[in-house]
């Protein structure tokens, strides 16, 4: 049989493959702690679930608008208007099976062979791969834990090309936890207005998980307004990552031609997961803020048990749930039996000598870094720090 050669030009998840080695050693017997999946390890709120159930009950089991339920749509336009000042009609939201499927629809309504996306590192493993499946050319710009993980006018300017068609980026950020501020995002926006051919795609996955302040949005700039596509979601901020429900913002040009494309792959989303997202939209935020309290909580024991870790370099995350130390100090380094040449090494040693899984910053296009998850226990936490600290203590 003979595939498609698609198939070639982008990878596998690295977060998926790592997690799939960590069930495939937990279904030995082996008590492995998983740091690698970025999944709220809570329960979708009481008042979802009930919204959903009702949804059953009163039999939404039909298929649905490709776009989406008006009254989901309408509930997006609120949340935005609420959370955001953004203002939008139902007409420029799509909702999909997932931010992943908004991401992809995104990228290949706009991005032709040969057309250059810049995305600045690290990045959400699935960013540069789409862009490989639209057969676009990706284009990074480097950052580093010492200038927090974010990009400069200056460094935005260089990388934009008469062949610049789309800038993608996310903040809070998968997986450094950058968060842009107002002003940084308005230092951005004054590059943007010189090359009106290029559009911005702003993954706000992580809005809600924010432990620096506001959640800023490049939306905000009308100038810039029509230009930017957002994408949004329910798995993080509503602890709702098997509903499968992602959204898109952006004008009509472009969520008519996601909804072109979304007619061919899967149609509407799930009728029930729709109908209770107008729930999660519209309803109680406290559930989502008790989530980040805990995650706040847990972000400080993270980075007080990844300081006691010699060689470690690691910036201090303003948002998501990641922390993503600089890891390279180990590379050389061997224990008389495995050697650690990259992050690749470096997480897989740790998989099966501390029985901790992690994702190789490869993945998210720095080399030198490795991510860790903290939406995990406080206690499995712990644990997975004191065996990661023994493991590379036996490095030299």
């Amino acid at each position: 049989m003979l595939l498609s050669s698609l198939l070639d030009r982008f990878a596998e998840p690295e977060t998926l493959k790592m997690a799939k080695l960590g069930r495939e050693l937990r279904a030995k017997g082996v008590d492995v702690i998983d740091l690698s999946l970025g999944e709220p390890d809570f329960d979708t709120p009481r008042h979802i679930k009930d919204a959903a159930i009702k949804a059953i009950n009163d039999n939404f089991s039909h298929y649905t608008p490709v776009a989406g339920f008006a009254d989901l749509r309408e509930a997006v336009c609120t949340k935005l208007k609420r959370d955001n000042n953004l203002d939008y009609l139902p007409e420029n939201i799509i909702t999909s099976t997932g931010a992943k499927q908004s991401l992809a629809n995104a990228i290949l309504a706009l991005v032709d062979e040969g057309d250059e996306v810049i995305i600045p590192t690290p990045y959400w493993v699935t960013y540069s791969e789409l862009v490989k499946i639209a057969r676009g050319k990706v284009v990074e710009i480097r950052t580093s834990v010492k200038n927090g993980f974010k990009i400069t006018p200056e460094e935005l300017a260089a990388a934009i090309t008469p062949q610049s068609k789309l800038f993608m980026f996310s903040s809070p950020c998968n997986p450094s936890g950058a968060v842009y501020s107002k002003e940084e995002l308005e230092a951005l926006a004054v590059v943007f207005r010189k090359y009106p051919c290029i559009t911005i795609l702003a993954d706000e996955i992580y809005e809600y998980i924010n432990f620096v302040g506001k959640h800023e949005s490049i939306a905000q700039f009308n100038d810039l307004k029509d230009r930017v596509v957002l994408i949004n979601g329910l798995s993080k901020g509503f602890a709702m990552t098997g509903w499968r429900l992602g959204y898109m913002a952006g004008n009509t040009t472009i969520t008519k031609a996601c909804e072109k494309l979304q007619g061919q792959f899967t149609s509407g989303t799930c009728s029930i997961t729709q109908k209770a997202a107008v729930a999660a939209l519209t309803g109680d935020l406290r559930p989502s803020e008790e989530m980040t309290e805990e995650f706040t909580r847990r972000r400080e024991k993270t980075l007080e048990l990844v300081k006691s870790i010699p060689g470690f370099t690691c910036f201090e995350p303003q948002g998501a749930f990641y922390v993503f130390p600089d890891v390279s100090a180990y590379y050389g380094k061997s224990n008389g039996k495995e050697m650690i040449k990259n992050a690749a090494d470096f997480s897989m040693y740790l998989l099966n000598t501390a029985h901790v899984s992690s994702v190789m910053g490869d993945a998210f296009g720095e080399p030198n870094c490795v991510r860790f998850s903290f939406a995990n226990s406080m206690t499995n936490i712990e644990r997975a720090w004191d065996r990661i600290k023994e493991a590379l203590a036996a490095l030299s």
